[in-house]
């Protein structure tokens, strides 16, 4: 029951060791990596950040690993990242692959439910992001976009111009 509150002083020594030179190589690697790595996530950065907050608790918590293994892991993790978002910047496949493709959920006022109903998309949700736009009504929106990174985007266009719209998946267009 003596080891359930308290080891011992090396092992709070290690963990905190272990805690504070965690954070701020990782903490470095990130700023080497790029703002990418922490910007708004699509499901690849989730994992991506998921696994490094286990990775970066395992290290410290975990009393069989070395401080150079967890960081090895840690850096490879970021690394792999870093080289996925590179090569997706210069090829469409891979950043589709990888990011997904915006798609229009609303056109000029019309509520798009085939497009709603393979993203899980509510009407409610939708009026809220037009609400959050400062718009009254769902024909104030000229459209509504469900972004890569599962934000709602509300447009209204100053023109007939939507090439704001040109990458986006949607049968409509």
């Amino acid at each position: 029951m003596e080891k359930l509150l308290f080891d011992s002083w090396e092992t709070l020594l290690r963990v905190f060791i272990l805690t504070v030179s965690g954070y701020f190589l990782l903490l470095l690697m990130l700023r080497v990596a790029g703002k990418r790595t922490v910007s708004k996530m699509n499901e690849f950065d989730f994992i991506v950040s998921v696994a490094v907050g286990s990775l970066l608790a395992s290290l410290i918590l975990g009393k069989d690993k070395p401080l150079a293994d967890g960081l090895l892991a840690l850096f490879l993790l970021i690394l792999f990242q870093f080289i996925l978002s590179w090569v997706s910047v210069r090829n469409k496949k891979i950043r589709m692959m990888v990011t997904g493709t915006p798609r229009l959920l609303a056109f000029k006022g019309v509520l798009l439910e085939n497009e709603m109903k393979l993203e899980r998309i509510t009407k409610d949700d939708i009026l809220a992001a037009i609400r959050h736009k400062g718009l009254r009504n769902i024909s104030d929106a000229d459209a509504v976009v469900m972004e890569s990174s599962g934000e709602l985007s509300v447009m209204i266009f100053s023109e007939d111009s939507d090439d704001a719209l040109s990458d986006v998946k949607a049968d409509i267009l």
